[in-house]
């Protein structure tokens, strides 16, 4: 079953953001299992943002967590948020293409 990760965070810093994702993606490239990420920002709360990271099933994405890289990458997320990032496992029940 496919499967999404959803990360909320508060941060001033999503230049930082963007250049740590940049970094992970080079650093796990032909090991990660995540195959797609949206990350969005809230209209109505500033500085809040949403990443979606989507993965082929639960499993893999457990696989990918435990991945070194992905381990620092969440530190160093952390330490650039004003809050959060507070995360969301969400298994995939239905998919509309609108």
């Amino acid at each position: 079953m496919a499967f999404i990760q959803v990360i909320e965070m508060t941060t001033t810093k999503v230049a930082e953001v963007e250049e740590l994702m940049d970094q992970w993606m080079t650093a796990t490239r032909g090991r990660r299992s995540a195959h797609r990420s949206v990350l969005a920002r809230d209209r109505e709360h500033p500085d809040t943002y949403v990443q979606v990271v989507e993965f082929p099933s639960y499993e893999e994405a457990m696989a990918n967590s435990a991945l070194p890289e992905t381990a620092a990458f969440a530190e160093e997320l952390s330490a650039l948020c004003v809050s959060g990032p507070a995360f969301r496992n969400l298994d995939i029940v239905r998919v509309d293409e609108l």
